[in-house]
């Protein structure tokens, strides 16, 4: 008989899983200095250095004043600056500063000891299916063309950023 206790449905599960690595991630980040927030604007711009503001809010499915106050933070706290675009006055562009680029280190491994913890005790086969079931789901629900995940255990950085995508 499957198991009927609403904390054990599919979506509960998910949400909850999720919920955790956010927690995790925030608490284990604190010491660096980031917050999940500030580490999902650097992890688009390492992808994306010179994008503008509004490229990244797209990239990060936020609206652009939410970004906008993020990078004020970020800015000030020297993590990312803001230069004019040479060639339209009116758009500055958005860099990680070296402080960024030397903490990026520190995340992945901070992102590889979180999934490695999360992942105890699940065996690299089962790890594996896990993740491109996880992909599958993503693409069903997101209408995207059939991507299979990189075959890799712990996920990457990159698998991070969409956990915390959810902020």
């Amino acid at each position: 008989m499957p198991d009927t206790n609403p904390s054990n449905t599919f979506g509960a599960l998910m949400i909850d899983g999720a919920r955790l690595l956010r927690r995790r991630f925030d608490q284990r980040a604190r010491a660096l200095g980031l917050t999940r927030a500030q580490w999902n604007v650097l992890s688009h711009l390492y992808r994306n250095d010179g994008i503008n503001q509004a490229g990244l809010a797209d990239l990060m499915e936020v609206e652009p004043i939410t970004v906008g106050r993020q990078l004020d933070r970020m800015e000030e706290a020297g993590w990312i600056a803001r230069r004019p675009d040479p060639s339209d006055r009116r758009v500055r562009r958005i860099y990680m500063t070296p402080q960024a680029q030397g903490v990026l280190d520190q995340l992945r491994e901070l992102s590889r000891d979180i999934y490695a913890e999360a992942l105890q005790g699940i065996a690299p086969d089962v790890r594996e299916q896990l993740m491109t079931s996880l992909a599958r789901i993503r693409n069903n629900l997101s209408g995207r063309a059939e991507e299979a995940p990189s075959s890799q255990a712990p996920p990457s950085e990159a698998s991070l950023e969409e956990v915390s995508a959810g902020n």
